[in-house]
Parts: structure tokens; sequence; C-alpha cells
């Protein structure tokens, strides 16, 4: 049985395709069009998981869409009803797209999957599920566990912002939920909008602001934003925001309570603002560790998964491996709404369907996450060609062999290997690597090729073999969802004079014998590398090794601030000629920057809006 699911019109649009349980294929619009979040209808995905099914969709038995239009425009009138007069601009700018298009998204389906298949038979075929639920599959199917308790946090779907479900063989049960407008990934996201960032795009970027503040503000926001309870259920003050009924996420009363209007975008940043940065990270990840720790004591079972944007709260989610309440955590990579299209067709398969589920216990179903496109070398090489780029094709022993040496040696690496990941973490198939050893790297990395803010960190990539002789971890995290502190023995102390820096100036300060991939507060986003999920580039960390004595490499997404990550050979060649890249590795073709034409060179900084 082959299905198809689809995220769409909101943000984050994705497709994937799933052939009697099994995740054949996955991935993002945003990779194809080069418009980061897109929303539009997934045309692009879609035509490439039938692709990789090597089918038609006439062939597809079910088309399953993540979430149910009418509960949303359910939850959109009544809170508008019980906020009048306030919001009536807001209502009325919602209105005319939801009568237009919103409200009759089936319609919208049918008309876009007849473009593809004008015989579809969309009546007995186009399924919906539940936002939450979709999460929850995303999380559970795939997931190594047997059983599992389900914990999704999100901004919102219909109505749920927070759910808790329990899985068991190839069923599904919604148990609890906490509804809008009370929700922790809405506070998270007003806290993005006070300090100065993009509603959902910025949240990871308060989350890295984090570790240069104190959590001054913690006990302000816990006597008055949230109300807190024991098990980790809430209530927000909704006094103090704005994104009920207004345009903005949060109101006068919110600023007048931290003594000032939200910072400007793309301002200096000052300590008030990591300050508060730091507060609202410390009150999510106590939330987090009370709902984890209250469903395992309720159900008995020790086995956790995680889904939903707030499950991409790396921070969060080291606390709640290193708390131990749970045996086992397993978190969704493409977490946000992208992953509620994988997790929207696993409703379809395993619950409308009874399509069995087959679980191994040791390690989960998503094959590494490598779930988009991958390119041939015959056709990485007419692609590159076409461009006018100059390159040289060798074997793989001698590519990584070649790229090992450029990374010893302090260079840039772009890597582009395999099949694309899905989710919004590279992991080592559309990848910008680097010496972690280097003091000097992440300020590089920052400025001169990604071209954003100074301050946010980068992650390492390990041999999960030799995780725990660097990290304080022991575990298995080949998704980057997983914070963990710098092993003791492998830091290097700050004197107090380095301490009183302000903030920001503590990048400069050499932390560990790893620099580039040591956060302010000696923390590290872990990814561990198998050999089983990704050979060429395990095989490029066991070579950079040998070389440095090192397992570790530096580890960013390959493309640059506001653009997606690169999705085809074209894309990886204009990164690397709009930015200080030394080396290109696409497939077993090697491209060095001094052996091409310069009239190539590009003006990245203004290719892309900012996120």
């Amino acid at each position: 049985m082959r299905i198809v699911g689809i995220s769409a019109f909101y943000h984050d649009s994705a497709a994937a395709l799933v052939e009697d349980g099994d995740i054949v294929a996955a991935a993002q619009e945003e990779r194809f069009t080069r418009k980061k979040h897109d929303a539009s209808f997934p045309e692009n995905a879609l035509r490439y998981c039938l692709a990789e099914a090597g089918v038609e969709l006439d062939a597809i038995d079910y088309v399953a869409f993540y979430d149910k239009p009418f509960l949303k425009f359910e939850r959109l009138l009544e809170t508008y009803v019980a906020f009048a007069p306030r919001g009536f601009r807001s209502f009325a700018m919602a209105m005319p797209l939801w009568l237009k298009e919103k409200l009759f998204q089936k319609n919208l389906l049918r008309d876009r999957l007849r473009d593809l298949e004008p015989e579809f038979d969309w009546e007995n075929k186009l399924l919906f599920a539940e936002h939450h639920q979709s999460h929850a599959a995303s999380a559970f199917f795939p997931s190594p566990f047997e059983e599992a308790a389900v914990l999704t946090m999100d901004g919102v779907g219909e109505w749920a912002t927070t759910s808790m479900a329990i899985g068991s063989g190839n069923n599904l049960e919604m148990v609890k939920e906490i509804h809008f407008p009370h929700s922790l990934g809405l506070l998270y996201s007003a806290f993005t909008y006070y300090t100065g960032f993009r509603v959902n795009s910025g949240e990871y970027k308060v989350m890295g602001l984090a570790p240069y503040g104190q959590p001054v503000y913690r006990d302000l926001i816990l006597d008055n934003l949230i109300d807190l309870k024991a098990d980790g259920t809430f209530r927000l003050n909704i006094d103090y925001f704005d994104y009920c009924t207004g345009l903005t996420m949060t109101n006068a009363r919110f600023d007048d309570l931290f003594g000032a209007p939200p910072r400007s975008p793309e301002s200096l940043l000052d300590q008030r603002d990591m300050d508060l940065a730091a507060s609202i990270q410390a009150v999510t990840e106590e939330v987090v560790l009370r709902l984890v720790r209250s469903i395992v004591e309720e159900t008995g079972i020790k086995n956790v998964c995680l889904a939903g944007g707030v499950a991409l709260n790396c921070v969060a989610n080291g606390k709640v491996l290193r708390d131990g309440a749970a045996d086992g955590i397993w978190i969704q990579p493409a977490a946000g709404d992208a992953g509620g299209a994988l997790g929207s067709a696993l409703v379809a398969a395993h619950l409308l369907n009874d399509v069995p589920r087959r679980v191994n216990g040791a390690r989960d179903r998503m094959r590494g996450s490598y779930l988009g496109p991958e390119f041939s070398q015959q056709e990485t090489e007419a692609r590159l060609s076409e461009m006018g780029a100059v390159w040289s094709a060798v074997e793989d022993d001698e590519m990584i062999a070649m790229t090992a040496d450029a990374l010893a040696e302090g260079q840039a690496v772009g890597w582009f290997q395999g099949r694309m990941e899905f989710g919004p973490r590279a992991l080592g198939g559309r990848s910008i690597l680097g010496d972690p050893r280097s003091p000097e790297m992440q300020k590089h990395l920052n400025l001169k090729i990604k071209y954003r803010e100074s301050f946010r960190p980068f992650a390492p990539s390990v041999l999960r073999e030799d995780v725990y002789d660097w990290f304080e971890m022991d575990a298995d995290s080949p998704y980057m969802l997983l914070v963990g502190d710098v092993k003791e023995a492998r830091k290097r102390k700050m004197t107090s004079e380095q301490e009183a820096l302000f903030g920001i100036e503590k990048l400069n300060v050499p932390r560990s014998d790893i620099p580039a991939v040591t956060h302010v507060d000696y923390s590290a986003r872990v990814q561990t590398v198998h050999r089983d999920t990704n050979p060429l580039y395990y095989g490029l960390l066991t070579a950079f090794k040998e070389r440095t004595g090192c397992p570790v490499l530096v580890n960013t997404s390959f493309n640059i601030r506001g653009e997606p990550i690169v999705g085809s050979p074209e894309d990886a060649f204009r990164c690397f000629m709009g930015t200080e890249l030394d080396l290109l590795v696409v497939g077993n073709c090697l491209l060095r920057k001094t052996d091409q034409d310069p009239a190539l060179k590009q003006d990245y900084t203004t290719s892309f809006d900012l996120d």
C-alpha cells in the first residue's frame, strides 16, 4: 500500500511517501523553490517522492493531509468571538484569505492533485488527519520503541498546542491536550518577537543566544505570564499577548512588564536581550521536564517520543535525557510542520488501514533522515559542467583523503553527498564542514560564509564510538537534537577576566580543545555519525581522526542566512561561488575555489531575505 502525506499552506510545506509502512521519501518544498519556509502546495516535493518510488499519482492508494482545515477555521472564529470587539482588524485581514482559499482546502488539494493526475479519485483517496495526531504519528511510528508515551508541543494545530498520546504496536491513541491560546510554542515565539527575531524562523536564535545571558526574568515570567502546575500543564495570562486578536505577538502591557518595547530587528544585542533569551529558555526547559516526568509517572511507560516545533529545542531535549525520568527518548528529526506530512501518511497507513508496523528495537526507521533527492555521478558532472564549474573526478577513497587533508589544513568545505536530509538540520548530506580545533573557525564560518549573526553556535559531528570521549553524553544523537557538555578533560577553564567579558565577547575565548563547536556555556549540539546510515561521512570523520587525533568536525547547513539548504549541485556551486568556501565536494567531484572562473563569483550577501 502506497500513501502520500502532504503538509502545506501555513509554513514548511512538504511531501512524504510511505509504502507498506516503510518510509520511501520525504522532502520540503523550500529545497526546490529556494524560498525559505515555503508554504505553497508542495508540487516539486511530491513529484520527487513519486519519482523516488517509481510511480505516478494514479498508483497511490491514499493522499493524506496533515491537519483539518474546518477545525482550524472553527478555532479562528471562536477566538475572534471570544475577544470581540478586539482584533477586528486582524479578523478583517484573515477572513478574505480563509473564505477564498483556506476554508476550501479540500477543493484546492483536489485541484492541485488533478493537475498531476486528471483522473485522481480525490473523493475516495483524499484523507485528513488532525495536526497533533500527525505530529505524534511522525514521532512514534518511526521510533525504535514497541511502546512509548508521545509528547507533542508546538504553537497551535487546530486547537491543540500540547498533547499526550500513547503508542503501542501499530496503534496510537491521543489521550490529553492543552488548547489554544495556552501554548508553550507561542510563549517562546512571543519572546522571539520581543527580542527582535522573526517568528517561526528565529526561535533557534533565541535558544543560541540564551547561554550568553542569565535567567534573571525567569520568576517574572512564571509569576505573570504562565501559571505552571507541578505536572507541567499550564495556562498563559493572555492579557500580556496580542496573538489572539492582533498582528503582533505581544502588547504594551508586556512591554511595561519588561521595561521596554520590542528590540528592533538587526539592531545591536545587549545584555538585557541575552537575559530575556536565557529566561524564556529556562522556563521552557522547566515546562518540558515537568511534562515528561508526569507522563512517565502517569502512564508507567519509560520510553518517550517528542514532536512539534518545541521538540527542536535541543537544549531542553538534552536536559530531558540527563534527567533520567525516561529510559529512552526519541525525537522526530523533522519535528516541525514539515514532519506532519510524514505523520499524516503514517496515520493513514497504520491507524486507518491497519498496516503492520515493524520495530527492530535498536535503530529507528528514518534511514538517518536521508530521505531526499540524490544525484548520480554522471548527472552531477553534467550539471556542474553546464554551470561552467572546473572540477576533477576521483574515486571515493581519494575524495575522502583529499577532503580530510583540506579540513586538517583549516579549509572550509562544502560537502554535498548522497540523499538530502529531511528536516531543518544538515546531517552530513548537505553540510559545510570545518576543523573544530580552530579558534577562528566559528567566526570565519559565521561572518565570511554563512553571513549570519556572530553569536550563533555550530554543531559537532562525532563518530558514535568516540562521543563519550569528547562529550558528557553516551547516547545516539543522529539528528543533532540533543545538547550535552564538552567533556571536562577537554575544557579550558576561563580566567576571571575572561568570565567578566560582555556576553558575545566571550566568543573569542577558546573554551575547549574544540573551540569552534563549544558554546559559551561549554555545551554542544551533538550529532553522532553512524557507519550504517552514512558510510561516506563516517569515512571522512575517520580519515580526519587519523590525521589529527580528533574524531569531530564542525557541521553546519550548506546555505547562507535566509537561504534554504542547497538541494542540487547547481545550488551548491552557486553557494560555493558566493561565499569564502575553499573546497566544494559534490559526489566524487572536487572543486577548488582557486580553479574557478572569477567571472562566476556571485554576490550572495543580498540574494536572500534575512531570516
